[in-house]
């Protein structure tokens, strides 16, 4: 029953605001779920409360959850930080021939798995290897997230930018050394784990969702545009 930035609020903060945590969720229109969710239990348990303040959250599932969720029920983005302050990030439609070509990439996972990756495919070629049946691991949806990795991209010597701890730093390069010296090298694993924090400034692109050729984009705003338009987010990333 509650808006994004409460409910963001809310999952970062707890209700007495002595929790402080990261939370990234989508917003799901629950009208395109009507196969897959019980909406009358729903809206059974999304009643106010007796003193007329608005019921927090209720479980309707946690397995699987993703895949189950058609595409066009998927609506924004939020990104809450761990003082509770929200970023939405609306979802448009993917412009694969505006893809940079010949740079590499860093992709988190963030569902329904989360190992770190550098690879050489771009987002759609990615998601698309993943999610189609060509290689042995198969998903059927993903969410997850392009990072910067500074001059690495464009396969320039240089330093990984400074936010990553020197014993990561040096591991990614090792497994970038990899895929640009091993022929037909697509993927090679930087983290099996997601440590569960993801530094909102490391985001190069956004965050990409979707199977096959269907493809959702949440773009990421650069640190001047988010100075501009969502300073208080900015102070605390």
């Amino acid at each position: 029953m509650l808006p994004p930035p409460e409910f963001g609020a809310y999952l970062a903060t707890g209700t007495k605001k002595r929790n402080k945590g990261q939370a990234v969720f989508i917003e799901i229109d629950p009208e395109k779920l009507s196969s897959s969710i019980d909406l009358n239990y729903l809206k059974s348990k999304c009643i106010a409360k007796p003193d007329g303040s608005p019921k927090s959250s209720v479980y309707l599932s946690v397995y699987r959850v993703l895949e189950s969720v058609p595409m066009n029920a998927f609506k924004s983005l939020y990104l809450t930080a761990e003082n509770g302050v929200v970023l939405e990030l609306e979802g448009v439609e993917y412009d694969k021939n505006k893809e940079e070509k010949n740079i590499l990439h860093l992709y988190q996972e963030l569902c329904p798995v989360s190992p770190q990756i550098a690879s050489t495919l771009s987002p759609s070629e990615y998601l698309k290897a993943l999610t189609d049946g060509s290689l042995h691991i198969v998903l059927p949806k993903l969410l997850f997230a392009d990072m910067k990795i500074g001059d690495l991209e464009k396969n320039i010597p240089g330093e990984v930018v400074d936010y990553l701890p020197p014993r990561h730093a040096e591991h990614l390069k090792d497994c970038i050394e990899i895929l640009k010296n091993e022929e037909n090298k697509l993927m090679k694993t930087v983290q099996r784990t997601f440590s569960g924090i993801l530094l909102y400034r490391t985001i190069r692109s956004g965050f990409y969702l979707g199977c096959k050729d269907d493809m959702i984009f949440y773009s990421f705003p650069t640190m001047e545009e988010l100075i501009n338009k969502n300073y208080e987010f900015y102070r605390s990333i």
